[in-house]
Parts: C-alpha cells; sequence; structure tokens
C-alpha cells in the first residue's frame, strides 16, 4: 500500500496517525534513509524501517505523538546498545524523525449572523474546515459563507442530527436566540468535540446550565465548556471578537501552556459563589448576532 495514499485516507476518515521517518543514518543499518513508517491510531502499520527492536521502540513513540501531537526525533546507536543486537542490523547509527498525522480541525458553527460571519471568516484563514449551520435560509447561504466548506441552512435539530462531532471537532454557538443556544448547548456537551464555546453574557450563561442541569444534564460536562466564547482581550466589535474566539481556538488546538485570558467564568467561579458581573464585551455580543 502506498504511504502517501494511506495518510490522505486516515485523515479523510478524521482517524489519527503518526509517520516515522529515517533523516540520518551512519555506518550500516537494515534500511535506508528516507524510509517510512505509518502507525494508526489502531496500532496497524504501513510500510517499514527495518524491523526488529528499533521498529518496536518506535512504534511506542509514535503512539505517543500523535496523543501529544507533537514531533520527537529519536536516535539510536546499534553498535552500543545490545538490546539491538538481534541479527537484523549490522551496526551503525540513525536517527528517526517522528511527526504526527491528525485530522483537519472541523470547526462547527451554529448561527449566521455577524459575529459567525466573521468567526467563519477568520477561523478558516487559520486552517479551519468551517461548517456553517443556521435555520434561516436568507442568512445560511453559500454566497454569505464563501469560506465554510459547507453551509447548510437547516432547523438546528435535524442539524444536530446529521452532524457527528469527533475529537478533532470544535463547536461555537452564536445563535440569535438563548432557547437555540440552549438546545444545541445540551447537544453539544455529550459530543465527542474537542472544544465546546458559546458566546454571551456571563449572566446569560449562568441561565443557561442551570436550566439544563435540572434537566438532568451532569454538571461535570459544562466544565469544557468556553462560555463567554473566547480571549479576553477587550473585543467589542464583531470582527474583534471574532479573533477572539478564533484565538482561543488556536490555543486549543496547539496545546498552549502558558496562561491566557480566557472569558469563561463559569468554571472557576462555580464553587465559588460568585455573583456575575458585565462587561463591555459580554454587553455587546448580544447585540451582534
Amino acid at each position: 500500500m502506498d504511504i502517501y495514499e494511506q495518510i490522505v485516507e486516515l485523515r479523510r476518515s478524521g482517524r489519527r496517525g503518526a509517520v516515522a521517518t529515517i533523516v540520518n543514518v551512519r555506518g550500516s543499518i537494515p534500511s535506508f534513509k528516507t524510509a517510512k513508517m505509518l502507525v494508526r491510531d489502531d496500532g496497524s502499520i504501513v510500510g517499514t524501517i527495518g524491523g526488529g527492536c528499533v521498529e518496536a521502540d518506535v512504534w511506542q513513540a509514535a503512539r505517543e505523538v500523535m496523543e501529544s501531537e507533537k514531533p520527537r526525533t529519536l536516535k539510536f546507536d546499534l553498535n552500543q546498545d545490545p538490546k539491538y543486537d538481534t541479527g537484523l542490523v549490522c551496526g551503525g547509527t540513525l536517527e528517526i524523525f517522528i511527526e504526527p498525522v491528525l485530522p483537519p480541525a472541523i470547526l462547527y458553527v451554529f448561527g449566521a449572523g455577524h459575529v459567525a460571519l466573521n468567526v467563519c471568516q477568520t477561523a478558516a484563514s487559520a486552517g479551519f474546515d468551517v461548517t456553517v449551520t443556521d435555520d434561516r435560509s436568507s442568512y445560511a447561504t453559500r454566497e454569505r459563507f464563501p469560506a465554510a466548506r459547507e453551509v447548510h441552512a437547516l432547523d438546528f435539530e435535524e442539524a444536530m442530527r446529521k452532524l457527528d462531532p469527533n475529537e478533532s471537532s470544535y463547536i461555537v454557538i452564536v445563535t440569535r436566540g438563548h432557547r437555540d443556544d440552549m438546545r444545541i448547548l445540551r447537544w453539544a456537551v455529550q459530543s465527542r468535540a474537542r472544544y465546546v464555546g458559546m458566546i454571551g453574557s456571563k449572566r446569560k450563561v449562568i441561565e443557561i446550565f442551570k436550566a439544563l442541569q435540572k434537566e438532568g444534564v451532569p454538571a461535570h460536562l459544562f466544565d469544557r465548556v468556553h462560555a463567554p466564547v473566547g480571549l479576553d482581550i477587550g473585543a467589542v466589535t464583531p470582527e474583534e471578537i471574532a479573533v477572539a474566539i478564533t484565538a482561543e481556538l488556536i490555543a486549543i488546538r496547539r496545546h498552549a501552556t502558558a496562561a491566557l485570558p480566557h472569558l469563561s467564568w463559569f468554571k472557576t467561579q462555580r464553587d465559588e459563589g460568585a455573583e456575575p458581573a458585565m462587561d463591555t464585551m459580554e454587553n455587546a455580543v448580544d447585540e451582534n448576532l
């Protein structure tokens, strides 16, 4: 099987993997420079870098790389380490570069107002495959959202039945009403999506969370919800709000470890009994949906 075709198929199916490539060789080894091996998320492999203990170690490292989503370089001294003396090697040293194979980052935007329009444009330029859904056919159009991969003019309930977010998916809820936000959030927190964000004031967020908990939605599911959505950069206009939201999406996608000024309030304040406070951006967002 052609390893490049398998990489394309893996990504197309929304799965993960890692590619190991021999990038440096000194002496004699049981393979050749540039030899590649693809390790899929189910543990299966395509190609080989020579077999034996080296390949077993690389297989294990590839599993770790696809989880961390960060590349690694491994060095092997086949002359000095006796565990590689299996009859499969002739001596020498080699370096193997392992890089993750990740599915496309799919962003599901619910809503087609001013904020959604700018989120689509900004996120698409940052490499997200954007799908926009709204129940207003005059808003959810290809002409209005040329940067989107897909645009659906559907009732939200129908859309949620059709869509199946995976672990590489992101959901941003920016509809025009609390009722729609609540029913989409009910579905989103129970999905496999990597990220769930909902726009609105702190007061609105608290009201929706409490209403869903009364319906029986487990409280711990809200721990991963970013609401209010976006980084706290003082954004006011739809364009600025879109930048704040996209910045947060990128931070999640790239595993940012630095402390970030999140707007998300509920998770950190829930157990402290703090009263919601309104700020400029939160007052502005509902006017721009």
